[in-house]
């Protein structure tokens, strides 16, 4: 019972939707804003529309609480750099227990499909798992097809996989890559019984895992939503964005829409 009220909390709406925006690119990439922008970033994503927001424990401490509203908090257990002698190595930085001493509604953890540190990154999660399980808290699972022995990062038979086994270790939901084309990322929704969320993807157009060439993020998330979805984590595009609120707000209203599929056009020209 207190699992499924704390994973209710992750959708504002309460319609199982969900669009969260990580900012835990501090830990891989370096500072998401200047710190002085810090508190209008968290503002504006929360005022535009947001269910969640995902960041690292001590990030935690320079959020004021009052900046939250109903938008939940979602701590991230797994780190590594750009600056790793393998940048999809994935560790453990933090616990269960510490995300919720720090009010945590949910924790995620990261794994990387065909990595060299598959192994050890599926023991972490396994771990998070059983500690979730015993604390009741939800767990997202940001789990990708991405290392030396993946040829497409969005196949979508690979994409299946990779979200199924997310709910085989334990997870109460799963991010991975947009299958291309879009249409058959009907398959991987179908593939897998809990919810699947997407990558927002690089800022590039055309990037493999994000929005291809010539179409918006906004037409990206109805595409993603036709296609069954459950919603989007999309970071970097967001607070990259000159003007963040009015973005989350496009794509709350395109994620919390009471039919997705009437919003979407003819996409897939645009997303193949």
């Amino acid at each position: 019972m207190r699992k499924a009220l704390r994973l209710r909390r992750l959708s504002r709406p309460r319609d199982d939707r969900y669009l969260f925006v990580p900012l835990d690119h501090s830990v891989s990439d370096g500072p998401v804003v200047p710190r002085d922008r810090w508190p209008d970033l968290i503002s504006a994503v929360v005022v535009g529309g947001a269910d969640a927001i995902i960041v690292h424990k001590g990030r935690i401490r320079t959020i004021d609480p009052r900046l939250l509203g109903g938008c939940a908090l979602i701590v991230h257990l797994s780190a590594g750099t750009a600056h790793m002698a393998d940048t999809n190595a994935k560790v453990l930085v933090g616990e269960v227990e510490e995300a919720l001493r720090l009010g945590a509604d949910a924790v995620s953890v990261h794994v990387n499909i065909g990595s060299d540190t598959e192994e050890r990154q599926l023991a972490d999660f396994g771990v998070v798992a059983n500690a979730c399980d015993a604390w009741n808290v939800p767990l997202v699972a940001m789990v990708y097809p991405r290392g030396p022995r993946i040829a497409d990062t969005t196949d979508p038979a690979l994409l299946a996989h990779v979200v199924n086994i997310a709910v085989d270790l334990g997870a109460d939901i799963v991010k991975t890559n947009l299958a291309l084309p879009v249409e058959r990322m009907a398959e991987v929704v179908e593939s897998c019984p809990i919810p699947v969320l997407v990558a927002g993807g690089p800022a590039t157009p055309g990037t493999a895992g994000g929005p291809a060439t010539g179409g918006s993020l906004v037409d990206y998330a109805r595409a993603s939503m036709a296609m069954g979805c459950a919603g989007l984590a999309v970071g970097r595009r967001v607070f990259t964005s000159p003007q963040p609120m009015s973005l989350v707000a496009e794509l709350a209203s395109v994620i919390h829409a009471e039919d997705p599929a009437e919003l979407v056009p003819a996409m897939s020209g645009a997303l193949s």
